[in-house]
């Protein structure tokens, strides 16, 4: 197989032109003088205005190894050669237009030129596979010099195949699930899809600068997750300015412009100073704009230009400003609707709806209660400065009710939330008893319930002249069978004409009928009486 090297010139390292040159170790040179390296092909890669030196560098090469073919590539890295997105993507953009033949030919990309920024982004594409083959790194002999004929230093060759590498394997599992972690707060989340989720957020998160869109209901988490993702971004991403959030729901009328994009003096009545905006104070960081969908069509289009070009016009001024931020929008409406609608830009749709994710409501992550559970203990000791508890009785009971398939959770978990603040803020000493639970559970059943639409705790359930409590220690299917006795006892004026009514079917098959007995033996199984019930009497 032929060998083919890549590599970026090194501007400073392989620099010179004076005959003194070869005294000094460059060392795109002296790659090619290591006689166990033979090379047929190097691909030198540099900026315009460094042809003149690429094209001295190549005739030494061939001087040293007139065997190798050298071909020149010209990279546009931008106005800023130590921007990390700029230079990834003008290298991305040639590795993705590189015809690379892997079956005749074996690579090595060297990175031991260029700029931290290019080294890395090179280390990144390898990675990735946009790059194939293995790295190769120079260094020069002790002390730094040499002459034509001597000491071309050293080369190492480094294969990224982790898999070869128990260790950095599984420091990298490690490490990666520390991330996953810190994107769900530290929660010990058990429900996989949502885990499965985290893990494709925090790929996104980490590789990529587009815009991201959550979606899901009011209160499950958007908030939240997003300010995770800046927080990661700036740990591990390089994101060096503000973490800006606007619930967009609050932008209306006439200032919702000026609110976002800013405005400059006299540019509307009230206007009497300059006024930055929303954008230009996330330049370099990460912009949350919650319930994207109730933003105004005006302001839609301004947003797609800001997007696109890194630029929009402040209210009232005809000069362009620069912000270059990332946008995370969230939305508990279908955004598809709203653009048939009209109500929705296609266009802004389509360029926010690259990465999408779908957090799901509380109701379909019954097992993550528990996890959150001890979590928002944790922020209420913080945030509070006192710490709570619950028995073990009340924890149980509390969780039975909040994992109960009928328990909606419609606020999701700002309810959920609510109940732990008003349950650890009323337990006496800190520590939450059952009665506390019982309290809290009817609370929160009165706060689900809407006039008009039945909920399964508005029904006779909830008139089973039981305690909460007890009530929770019954399984759902016997709970409904018992609540509709319940009923048909309420209404009868005695033991026997409830029964007649309940056993209709059955008694036609018996030679003897005591509906009365069965009756009064199934309501002492829940530890009733008829008398209990509050049945007419006469």
């Amino acid at each position: 197989m032929k060998r083919v090297a890549i590599g970026l010139l090194g501007t400073v390292l392989d620099r010179g032109k004076t005959p003194d040159r070869w005294d000094k170790w460059r060392p795109t040179i002296s790659l090619f003088q290591h006689e166990d390296l033979l090379i047929e092909r190097f691909e030198l890669l540099f900026e315009a205005a460094f042809q003149s030196q690429a094209q001295q560098v190549a005739e030494d090469l061939r001087s040293v190894s007139p065997e190798t073919e050298v071909r020149f590539h010209q990279i546009p890295f931008g106005r800023d050669p130590w921007d990390l997105a700029d230079v990834y993507g003008a290298l991305h953009d040639w590795a993705r237009n590189y015809e690379f033949d892997p079956e005749n030919e074996e690579y090595l990309i060297h990175i031991t030129t260029g700029t931290h920024i290019a080294q890395i982004s090179l280390f990144l594409l390898n990675e990735a596979g946009f790059l194939p083959g293995r790295l190769v790194q120079t260094a020069p002999p002790r002390g730094g010099k040499r002459t034509r004929h001597h000491d071309p230093g050293h080369f190492t060759i480094i294969d990224l195949d982790l898999s070869k590498y128990d260790a950095l394997s599984t420091r990298f599992a490690r490490e990666a699930g520390e991330t996953t972690d810190f994107l769900k707060s530290g929660i010990a989340t058990r429900n996989p899809a949502f885990n499965q989720l985290i893990d494709r957020i925090e790929q996104v998160a980490l590789r990529s600068r587009a815009p991201m869109l959550l979606t899901g209901p009011t209160g499950a988490g958007k908030s939240q997750l997003a300010r995770r993702i800046f927080e990661l971004r700036q740990h591990r991403g390089g994101l060096e300015g503000n973490f800006v959030e606007v619930n967009c729901a609050t932008l209306t009328g006439d200032t919702a412009a000026s609110a976002l994009f800013g405005h400059v003096r006299g540019s509307f009545t009230g206007a009497q100073k300059d006024r930055p905006g929303l954008l230009r104070e996330a330049h370099k960081g990460l912009l949350f704009l919650d319930e994207i969908g109730e933003l105004g069509t005006d302001e839609q289009a301004m947003l797609l230009r800001a997007l696109e070009d890194k630029t929009f016009l402040p209210v009232g001024s005809d000069k362009p400003v620069k912000s270059d931020f990332q946008l995370i929008a969230g939305t508990n409406r279908d955004l598809r609707q709203a653009v048939v609608e009209g109500r929705f830009r296609e266009d802004l749709l389509a360029r926010i709806h690259l990465w999408t994710f779908a957090l799901p409501p509380l109701c379909e992550r019954r097992e993550d209660l528990a996890p959150n559970l001890d979590y928002e203990l944790l922020r209420y000791a913080e945030t509070e400065g006192r710490q709570a508890s619950f028995n073990q009785e009340a924890r149980r009971a509390f969780l039975r009710f909040a994992e109960r398939p009928d328990t909606p959770w419609l606020g999701n978990f700002r309810d959920f939330n609510a109940a732990i603040v008003r349950m650890a803020t009323l337990a006496p000493r800190g520590r939450i008893r059952i009665e506390d639970v019982d309290e809290e559970i009817q609370r929160l059943r009165a706060s689900w319930q809407r006039p008009g639409v039945p909920t399964p705790h508005s029904s006779a359930e909830a008139t089973i002249p039981l305690s909460p409590q007890q009530r929770e220690q019954i399984d759902p299917f016997d709970r409904v069978q018992l609540a509709h006795v319940v009923e048909v006892c309420r209404r009868s004026t005695s033991l026997s004409e409830a029964g007649r009514e309940l056993f209709s079917v059955s008694r036609q098959k018996r030679a003897i009928t005591n509906d009365a007995d069965r009756l009064k033996k199934y309501l002492a199984k829940w530890g009733l009486s008829f008398g209990d019930l509050g049945a007419f009497k006469h």
